[in-house]
């Protein structure tokens, strides 16, 4: 099931982050795909500020920043610089997994096998019509549900 949302400022787009994070149970993974500069770490600010973790930036030189002080661990991936999936696995992906945290994965399409494709929500991010305009396709897989609270 793909759900679209419209945005028309980076606002909006953390705003659909946060309404997506404040439904997520522990162990949830989003994939964020999308342009340089399409807004995959505006979505994860929003996202980070429901689970209540603030300042947020985006990892492109860390790999991975761990956000703990918020109602769940957020583990906030950028894959820009890595060259695919071993590498996600040489810095613990699958640790990251089982510690019962929401994954945020940048730039998923560097790294695409890593993610059960049923237990993922997908967040494609592209630029609109004009420079604020951001469509973000939502996809989540059948397990995925599992791992959103109902409302």
């Amino acid at each position: 099931m793909t759900t679209t949302f419209h945005t028309h400022s980076e606002l909006e787009t953390e705003a659909v982050g946060r309404g997506i994070a404040l439904k997520l149970a522990p162990g949830a993974v989003i994939a964020l795909s999308g342009e340089l500069g399409a807004g995959k770490t505006a979505f994860t600010r929003g996202a980070a500020s429901a689970l209540g973790s603030y300042n947020v930036s985006s990892p492109t030189f860390t790999i991975v920043n761990e956000y703990l002080g918020g109602t769940l661990p957020l583990f906030h991936f950028d894959f820009y610089r890595l060259s695919g999936e071993d590498e996600v696995y040489d810095i613990g992906w699958d640790d990251y997994l089982e510690r019962g945290g929401i994954i945020i994965a940048e730039w998923s399409t560097r790294a695409p096998g890593i993610f059960n494709t049923e237990d993922t929500i997908y967040v494609d991010i592209s630029i609109g019509e004009f420079s604020e305009d951001r469509v973000l396709r939502v996809t989540a897989g059948r397990n995925a549900y599992s791992r959103v609270h109902a409302d």
